[in-house]
């Protein structure tokens, strides 16, 4: 073995360490502070940007999650569309959505500008819910009750998007709701 070998316990001989020129301390210094605004800016984002909905989260067995959906759907199904049940709960009512590969539970036919209680679950894996056009944009964890408020404010229909990559029949999974007046 040479008498060069060292441990890294050791400093190599030689010039290793130069003085940090003036301009990559400024640099430095703006990066570092500009990481500083970004992190203060999370949380303002998340109470004052509006697109991050923070509703209830609570644990919850998937079959009696489903077990729960079940009744809601034959509670208030108003009709079918394509195999599926449409669903008009009354106005404050809790709305119930269940996640399953690679479909949702059912339609749901709600009311402008009435507040409903929203609650999502999974089944089976990770899904996520995104309704489009509208920026809202959850993962859904399977033994979770995602409960969030929400008052459609817009006529019209708009599709649930599964933006989590969920099998082999993800793309299949889309879903409605429909706002009426």
């Amino acid at each position: 073995m040479s008498k060069e070998f060292h441990s890294a316990l050791v400093s190599p001989t030689g010039v290793w360490w130069k003085p940090v020129h003036s301009q990559e301390k400024r640099w430095i210094t703006i990066s570092f502070i500009w990481c500083m605004v970004l992190f203060a800016m999370m949380p303002l984002w998340h109470f004052k940007g509006g697109q991050n909905p923070t509703g209830v989260r609570a644990r919850v067995d998937p079959a009696d999650f489903a077990e729960r959906t079940e009744r809601f759907n034959k509670e208030f199904q108003v009709g079918t569309e394509k195999g599926m049940p449409v669903v008009a709960p009354p106005p404050g009512a809790d709305v119930y959505l269940l996640a399953r590969m690679w479909s949702w539970s059912s339609v749901l036919k709600l009311k402008k500008d009435t507040e409903y209680m929203l609650h999502l679950s999974s089944a089976d894996v990770n899904h996520g819910f995104s309704l489009f056009p509208i920026n809202v944009n959850i993962q859904i964890v399977p033994g979770y009750d995602y409960g969030l408020k929400i008052t459609p404010n817009e006529a019209g229909e708009f599709r649930i998007i599964c933006n989590e990559f969920c099998g082999v029949g993800h793309h299949i999974m889309v879903g409605k709701v429909i706002v009426e007046e």
